[in-house]
């Protein structure tokens, strides 16, 4: 329990601090663009290797197959009906896109800690950190320029990472005497939502951002993910 809430502190933490950096602080556009494709690079990786590729090879590749799958359908239909809603601008979309990513990724890091000790979750843990730093800056900085007062802005924020904090909790306690074909299924939809959220909201900012080196920050994202994978022994 004291991992779970640790771990749990450290990546929804990384939403107040992003938030707090995109209302008081500032970064060159460029360089932003680049910490998001870096972030999108190992999460990308981490959800591969510590959730897809876990659950082929302790339940089947269709269970993997069906996870991915759903997560990324139900994903992209959520996130179309907020484009729809909150329209592409005032952060508004943002901050409900990264709740509804954020979601999946915080059960997927609850589940992902059933059972594991030590450092087993790194990887996955540090990504999600990573994605949550540059996502939360920009979301607030265009909820600032929309007109809300810092106070209103950063209480949201606050909230959001009230509620991926509890369904990493959930994730982890409710789920514990799943079977191993379920939890499969789940870890995979999760990392089906990631994905498609990478290809949607991720990858086109940071192109958006920081043009063609865009490319080189996303490959420097993977090798940071597998030397956070091998610090887990993984």
């Amino acid at each position: 329990m004291l991992m779970l809430l640790a771990v749990v502190l450290v990546v929804s933490g990384a939403l107040v601090v992003g938030a707090a950096w995109g209302i008081y602080g500032r970064l060159p556009e460029r360089v932003e663009g680049f910490l998001v494709a870096l972030a999108g690079g190992a999460l990308l990786v981490s959800v591969t290797s510590e959730l897809i590729e876990p659950s082929i090879a302790r339940a089947s590749v269709y269970h993997a197959i069906a996870g991915v799958a759903a997560g990324a359908v139900t994903f992209a239909i959520c996130d179309y009906l907020i484009d729809e809603k909150w329209g592409s601008t005032g952060g508004g979309g943002l901050l409900a896109a990264i709740t509804l990513d954020g979601i999946p990724e915080n059960l997927a890091l609850g589940v992902a800690l059933i059972g594991a000790g030590g450092m087993e979750v790194a990887a996955l843990a540090g990504s999600i950190l990573l994605s949550n730093l540059p996502e939360a800056a920009g979301g607030a900085r265009a909820m600032i320029a929309d007109g809300r007062s810092k106070t209103r802005v950063m209480l949201l924020w606050l909230a959001t990472a009230a509620i991926l904090s509890l369904a990493a909790i959930v994730g982890n306690l409710a789920l514990a005497g799943v079977g191993e074909d379920a939890l499969a299924v789940i870890r995979c939809f999760a990392a089906g939502a990631v994905v498609a959220s990478l290809a949607t909201e991720v990858f086109p900012q940071a192109f958006r951002e920081d043009r063609h080196w865009a490319g080189i920050a996303t490959a420097l994202g993977v090798i940071l993910a597998f030397w956070l994978g091998s610090l887990a022994g993984g």
